[in-house]
């Protein structure tokens, strides 16, 4: 390597963060395996429930730094407005650091306005951050374009707007982060020969941050179920138009969408 590689080299280390979200093929792994290791899980964690499947590692610097499960029976054992994807993030010491829930009201919302196109939104809680990151498929999309996820997060009371654009050329599910000045500021470079799924990712060190980091590591995890998810609110749509669907919406689900400042 030239001394001019080199220095590209390390400039780029200084420049960017980097972390992997790592599917696994099987739950057949170290986390999982083991009579009494779930209930270990939900006894470090309340927010790690019954129905948790660990399904993905967080790898920084080679090592694991974070856990991602979703509700399994929620997603895979009902129908209707009753299947709702609810995925978690957690430290490697399960400490709860995020949750993200596709918003069947507000996806079915959008989609109703887009004329049936499927618009899935989906609400992140961050451990520590105060607001209710929401994060939504663009509407805006030729058929065979590349689609497009939009969100914001309030850092340090200033809103900063990212957009996270599917590649032209993607052969593994590759996203490029893009900020309010349209400037490329983040990848996710999808492995395909990774059999389970496998993303490495990078962000520019002036926007990384806690935040932003477990937003795009969340949002990998989800990319498994991206493709379900909007076969999911099509057919909602779809049901609720012919009449065989009534809408309504779980408990957990109208409270994301109450007044905080409404009479108790």
């Amino acid at each position: 390597m030239s001394e001019q590689d080199k220095k590209k080299k390390l400039s780029n280390k200084d420049r960017y963060q980097y972390f992997e979200v790592d599917l696994w093929v099987t739950n057949l792994n170290t986390t999982e395996i083991g009579i009494y290791q779930h209930s270990r899980h939900r006894a470090k964690s309340r927010q790690f429930t019954k129905d948790m499947d660990v399904y993905a590692a967080i790898k920084e610097n080679g090592e694991k730094t974070g856990l991602i499960a979703y509700r399994k029976e929620l997603w895979k054992k009902n129908s209707g407005m009753e299947k709702r994807l609810v995925i978690k993030q957690f430290t490697d010491e399960m400490n709860w650091r995020a949750t993200m829930d596709l918003m069947l009201g507000r996806s079915v919302q959008l989609t109703h306005g887009a004329g049936g196109f499927p618009v899935t939104a989906f609400s992140i809680n961050l451990a520590g951050h105060d607001q209710l990151v929401q994060m939504e498929r663009s509407a805006y999309k030729w058929p065979g374009a590349p689609e497009a996820f939009s969100f914001f997060l309030l850092i340090d009371g200033k809103p900063r707007f990212y957009r996270l654009k599917q590649d032209w050329i993607n052969i593994g599910d590759d996203f490029t982060l893009y900020d309010e000045h349209k400037q490329k500021v983040g990848h996710l470079n999808g492995k395909v020969l990774n059999i389970g799924g496998k993303w490495k990712c990078w962000v520019d060190k002036e926007h990384a941050c806690k935040e932003l980091n477990t937003t795009l590591q969340i949002f990998c995890g989800m990319l498994k179920f991206n493709i379900d998810c909007r076969h999911h609110i099509e057919d909602l749509v779809d049901d609720m138009y012919d009449g065989k669907v009534i809408p309504k919406l779980e408990s957990q689900e109208t409270d994301l969408y109450m007044n905080p400042r409404r009479m108790r």
